[in-house]
Parts: C-alpha cells; structure tokens; sequence
C-alpha cells in the first residue's frame, strides 16, 4: 500500500496511466501496490515461475533474456524507468508460466502488482489496458527485431549494429566480449575473433571491459554492405 503523499505523487510524475486515471482507480492502485527495492544481479522471475505479481519499474533496469541448454543466452528487451514486463502480462493473462529469465541490472526501484488485480483492471479501467496494449505493441517490435537480426543477419553484421547503438552512449562503451555474446546469442569467442577483424580495420579500439568506437560512419557503411 503507498500511503505516503509524496510517492503517490512521484509514481504519478512517472506513470502517465495515473494522470489519465479517475481518482477511485488511482485510489485503488495505490491500495494495491507495493513500492520495493531490489538489488542489482538479482534474478525477479525464473523460466517457468508462476506470475504472482506484475512489476512496474520506477528507476533502474531490467534484462529479459532466454538461456539455452547450451548456457548461451541471447537478450529479448530491457525494461527500464516508466515500464513493465510485457511477458509478465502475458502471463497473468493467459495463467501460463513465465517463458524467459528476468534479472536486474542495477539496483532497481519497482512497483508490485498483484496479478489479480492486474488483470481486473483490464476490464476496469481504460487507461490501465492502453498502458498493457501499449506494452505488448512495443516489445512485440522489439522481439520481432531480435528474431528478424538472428534470421537475416550475420554475426559481424549484428556486431556492428550492436556497437552503432551502444554507441549513443559515447565512443567509449564499458562492456565486455561476454555482455556482447549473452546480448545476441552467440560466444565470447565468435564475438573476440569479429571485435579483433573490426580493429584491424580501424572500426574499433578494445581494452580489457571496454570498446572504444573509433570509426562510427565505418560501422555505418559496414552494416549497410
């Protein structure tokens, strides 16, 4: 229950659902809800865990991946501030276990909702559904994107796209081969041997737990051969 004025008002600031929401539905959500702290590396749902509750994430995000036999992983999306898991909701609706792994990636600040309540309000409140239909829209495009790179693409080509996106967060990325690898679903070895092809063209510069983005336009025009 978040009796506290000042969260209410800072998970309304975060979740635009409760602005658009009649007060009697915001009254019952802060009723309901449970405002918890988790630590990073901290495994939430397990393939094949029931879903108990659906998680809202204030701050802090979340991986969802699935792991094959192999021990190879391969990353469906990331949640983060102002999101929930699509797979969660899925679940609670249809009562079926959770098909994936989810685990934290930093310290994370969620709100719990019980999965009754969560699929109640289906039917209950307007903006609740918009909020899940949005969800399933958007992380339908993002798994689809996953599947379409795995399908269509080659691994160096993958690579670079990788490093054209993590690139936003500067030329210098504090990541190792292994994320790389567990991110797209190949091997620490396959992902050395194409960074160390990238170096020797100039694309790239890797240091122990980085990469330093050296040529992006090379990366660019390398994607688009």
């Amino acid at each position: 229950m978040i009796t506290s004025t000042e969260q209410q008002q800072r998970l309304i600031e975060r979740f635009p659902l409760l602005t658009e929401s009649q007060p009697e539905f915001r009254d019952k959500f802060f009723r309901s809800a449970t405002l918890m702290s988790i630590p990073a590396a901290h495994t939430i749902a397990s393939e094949g865990s029931e879903c108990g509750q659906l998680a809202l994430v204030f701050s802090g995000s979340v991986r969802v991946y699935k792991l094959a036999e192999s021990g190879r992983e391969i990353t469906l999306y990331r949640i983060s501030g102002g999101d929930s898991c699509v797979l969660t909701a899925s679940c609670i609706m249809s009562d079926t276990p959770f098909p994936a792994i989810a685990e934290t990636e930093t310290d994370v600040e969620a709100l719990l909702i019980p999965s009754q309540q969560a699929a109640e309000w289906m039917s209950e409140s307007k903006p609740w559904s918009a909020f899940i239909f949005g969800l399933i829209s958007r992380r339908l495009a993002d798994v689809i994107t996953v599947l379409e790179n795995v399908a269509f693409l080659r691994m160096d080509e993958r690579i670079a796209a990788y490093l054209i996106a993590i690139a936003s967060q500067g030329p210098v990325v504090n990541i190792t081969h292994h994320e790389i690898a567990a991110d797209l679903g190949s091997t620490r070895e396959v992902v050395s041997r194409i960074l160390k092809g990238f170096e020797e063209k100039g694309l790239v510069h890797g240091a122990r737990g980085k990469i330093t983005i050296n040529d992006l336009a090379g990366l660019q025009a390398y994607c688009m051969k």
